[in-house]
């Protein structure tokens, strides 16, 4: 395939959308940072809408890639570690909450890494992780909207929303656990029946 043949087969309205997450990324981490919540929301919305759509659109206009299938995830992790990790400065006592967060996200790209150095493909995204990730979005769009336009800052609140968020994503690495050794185990299988070939 030619670089005119890659560059057209990428250049989609799913990839664009993509890569408009990770843009905003450094923006909305200033934005929180320096407390300009209203902007912060507006760029948490425009990504998360932007996570909901992309995925839409590419399987609705059969536009899936190979480069999205990478970027799509790359996104939503470095999302999520920029928001964490700047929400940790302005909620320091949900510190557990993020220290699980990120634990899920290092077991995962640690399992998906042993997957591929075994040639095996690691699994899609599945609807556990999908929601995972929404409930993130709305309960961090929800701190940050209370400050933003009403000047809330509840301490049981991101207390509760942080732990919700960190509980749907332990489910979720509970059920990719689960995928990953099924996965490990087929491969072990094929490899055997290989052998008495």
């Amino acid at each position: 395939m030619g670089i005119a043949e890659a560059v057209k087969r990428n250049v989609t309205i799913p990839n664009m959308l993509t890569l408009l997450r990770i843009a905003v990324i450094v923006p909305m981490s200033e934005c929180i940072l320096e407390e300009k919540y209203i902007h912060a929301g507006i760029l948490l919305a425009v990504s998360a809408l932007s996570d909901l759509f992309d995925g839409m659109i590419a399987r609705k206009f059969h536009q899936v890639t190979q480069l999205g299938k990478i970027l799509d995830p790359i996104a939503d992790k470095l999302t999520l570690i920029a928001v964490v990790i700047c929400l940790n400065r302005v909620y320091p006592y949900v510190h557990p909450f993020v220290t699980v967060m990120f634990v899920k996200e290092a077991v995962m790209l640690t399992g998906g890494a042993f997957l591929m150095a075994k040639n095996i493909k690691p699994p899609a995204a599945q609807w556990f992780g999908k929601v995972a990730t929404a409930v993130f979005y709305v309960s961090m769009t929800v701190l940050v909207a209370l400050r933003a336009f009403w000047k809330i800052h509840l301490s049981w609140l991101s207390i509760l929303l942080f732990g919700l968020s960190a509980g749907c994503m332990l489910f979720a690495l509970m059920n990719y656990v689960s995928i990953f050794m099924e996965l490990l185990k087929e491969n072990g299988n094929k490899n055997e029946n290989q052998k008495f070939l």
